[in-house]
């Protein structure tokens, strides 16, 4: 099991995008258990970033919900951005 943690952008994200919608906010919980666990787990859809996102990844929450993330090390993972395809790319 990887240590996840949260940087302050992605607390507010996460405030503003899940707290209050409790269809995403189930399905950003169940996400987060199968990360945790497998972070390559092909329903997560994990995937590396190019461009100005370079070094960074993101997995899926649902069709139009992604996090974006950053390996430190092999059992560290930083939450860096949540949103739609649009708003994270």
């Amino acid at each position: 099991m990887v240590k996840i943690t949260w940087d302050q952008g992605f607390k507010r994200m996460y405030k503003k995008k899940v707290k209050n919608n409790e269809e995403l906010k189930e399905k950003f919980w169940d996400a987060m258990k199968l990360f945790s666990k497998e972070p390559f787990h092909p329903r997560l859809r994990t995937h590396k970033l190019s461009g100005k996102l370079e070094g960074l990844w993101a997995f899926s929450v649902s069709y139009d919900c992604r996090v974006v993330f950053e390996f430190i090390n092999k059992n560290e993972i930083l939450l860096i951005d949540i949103g739609g395809h649009d708003e994270v790319y």
